[in-house]
């Protein structure tokens, strides 16, 4: 096991990773801006280290001041959270180079599902359906007229080195294509450093239902169920629950047996998900995260396994705590995450906490960092947290996670807690009955 683990993030990530680090009995360092100086996780680690100022590539994702800071602790491990380097390769490898072990797949991993074009390849290699589109990089108009007139319209327009729903465009009709893939280009250019795009056949009604995966690294791999994430905006997810309201025991069991063989031939090491969009019984794979995700609380309350304490025991070389067989799904869990966004125009709300109640009782939990008088920078996502409520039931999780958004207060700034009450009141939610274009079409309608 480590001695020293370094979190390269910040915020409930960041203090989420530091609890597992101390269950383990393993030493904490935290890095920060300057902007982050009074953050809890830097409150409670054992050692922290001020990397830069408040812009991320000064600080969170500047390479040399992370090693200068593992090289000043003596910290022999980093775990890179969600976002900033979490799925760069190229920090992996200079780790590695370094002899610092970092807590996550292998470099080669990373590289092989960052590129979307290449994940897809691998997917279908691999035996895992994916969704119809074009074989790889689309390199001119011509090219993508032919394959979006094959495929038949709508198509999506996606960046080969995309994620977060920059560098993709819809192309309804043969007349929106050229400046959909223009438009798609140049966000992508802007955002990666990388203007390859391709073509995806677009499904008008599906969910999004990601596998959330674990190998050893060595051929061993097994699923933990999914998790549905269809209630989004703009490609973002808000609210994820799982089990899916909309899978049933076959469904579930055959997706992830195909998804676990896959890890398995792979020989994939550590935490992944495997991300679907799923319509009419068919399961079409999108892209795989290959890290820890935001939404991975709600597989912890239904399972009852940790993922980061499982995360740092395969990385340290310890085999699979648990076999397929002993997985189980207890009972249903939903994760709602709080960001500070006004509910309505979803403009960015930083500034100081004024009054902070999270809510409580049986089957509540909140993952954040914040606190009462603690100011929110604008520099950074804005999440400051998730409340995750499980219950025997659908029906008892929804009763319950009403109870608990009614009690949770945060004064001085906006927060989308309110949107979440009203959400729970809409007819569709409450039966599960929701696609990836729902909240959209709920957000226009309400204007």
């Amino acid at each position: 096991m480590f001695d020293k683990v370094l979190i390269a993030n910040r915020g409930e990530i960041a203090l989420r990773i530091q609890r597992a680090c101390k269950e383990l009995g393993i030493a904490t360092v935290a890095v920060h801006s300057t902007a982050d100086a009074d953050a809890m996780h830097v409150r409670l680690a054992d050692e922290s280290v001020c990397i830069g100022p408040p812009p991320a590539n000064e600080s969170y994702l500047n390479v040399p001041r992370l090693l200068a800071a593992c090289e000043i602790t003596g910290a022999d491990a980093v775990h890179p959270g969600y976002g900033f380097l979490s799925e760069n390769a190229r920090f992996a490898e200079i780790l590695e180079q370094h002899h610092i072990t970092f807590i996550g797949p292998t470099s080669d991993h990373i590289k092989i599902m960052g590129d979307k074009i290449q994940a897809k390849e691998t997917a279908i290699k691999l035996g895992i359906p994916v969704v119809p589109g074009s074989d790889g990089e689309i390199k001119s108009e011509a090219e993508a007229a032919r394959v979006a007139k094959e495929m038949g319209f709508p198509v999506l327009v996606k960046a080969a080195s995309g994620g977060g729903g920059r560098g993709m465009k819809l192309a309804k009709t043969a007349a929106d294509l050229k400046n959909a893939v223009a438009t798609a280009k140049a966000e992508a250019k802007a955002a990666f450093g990388d203007d390859a795009v391709y073509l995806e056949k677009y499904l008008t009604k599906p969910r999004h239902i990601e596998i959330q995966v674990f190998g050893d690294g060595r051929g061993n791999a097994i699923h933990l169920n999914e998790r549905d994430c269809s209630l989004q905006r703009r490609h973002q997810k808000v609210f994820e629950e799982a089990p899916s309201p909309a899978l049933n025991a076959a469904a579930r069991a055959k997706i992830g047996k195909t998804v676990a063989e896959a890890m398995q031939k792979l020989k994939y090491r550590g935490a992944g998900t495997v991300e679907f969009l799923y319509e009419d019984g068919e399961f079409y794979f999108i892209e795989m995260n290959t890290r820890l995700q935001v939404e991975h609380p709600v597989t912890e309350m239904i399972t009852g396994i940790d993922l980061v304490i499982e995360q740092i025991r395969i990385a340290s070389g310890a085999p699979l705590s648990v076999r397929q067989e002993d997985i189980e799904i207890n009972g249903h869990a939903i994760e709602c995450r709080i960001n500070a966004e006004n509910p309505r125009t979803f403009a960015p709300s930083p500034g100081r906490i004024t009054y902070w109640h999270p809510p409580g009782g049986l089957g509540v939990r909140v993952d954040s960092g914040v606190y009462q008088g603690y100011r929110i920078p604008p520099n950074y996502d804005s999440l400051i947290g998730k409340l995750i409520v499980h219950g025997k039931t659908r029906t008892e999780c929804m009763m319950r996670l009403r109870r608990a958004l009614s009690e949770f207060v945060i004064d001085g700034i906006d927060t989308t807690i309110p949107l979440f009450s009203e959400l729970l009141q809409e007819p569709d939610i409450a039966n599960g009955q929701y696609d990836i274009h729902w909240l959209e079409k709920f957000l226009d309608a309400e204007q």
